[in-house]
């Protein structure tokens, strides 16, 4: 088993839980990181819960380009990426550090990689086929 074919958003759902569990709560998610004065006079700021959301979507779009690829590997991540997903339904609903918005985020881009990874499979497969000659 390669590098490959371990999912990359796993390190979201493990950098969520190192945050959470090491500074001792969530309380943590909330704090800021950085704040900008806008034109129009608001003040935008910017949380370590923002920054761990913000890593999630780039590890997705990852996976998602990822799973374009046809090999043994792209298997291999595809059930490694639905134990992720599991993984996080089961801390979401039994563990109370996790019911928090940027935890459901993190659940949710783990869903989208499941289901983008198994239909963009399923579509790459059969254009490999197709150009083949096997499927009409």
């Amino acid at each position: 088993m390669s590098l490959r074919s371990l999912p990359s958003i796993i390190l979201a759902f493990i950098l969520y839980n190192v945050v959470v569990f090491v500074s001792g709560g969530t309380d943590v998610l909330k704090s800021s990181l950085f704040e900008l004065n806008m034109l129009s006079g608001g003040v935008w700021q910017f949380t370590v819960g923002d920054l761990i959301v913000l890593l999630t979507l780039f590890l997705l779009f990852a996976e998602i380009v990822k799973s374009t690829y046809t090999s043994t590997s792209s298997l291999v991540d595809h059930g490694l990426s639905m134990i992720v997903f599991i993984l996080c339904i089961v801390e979401f609903l039994l563990v109370p550090q996790a019911a928090t918005s940027t935890f459901f985020l993190i659940m949710v881009a783990t869903a989208i990689d499941v289901i983008a990874g198994f239909t963009i499979g399923i579509r790459v497969a059969r254009r490999d086929l197709a150009i083949g000659g096997a499927i009409d």
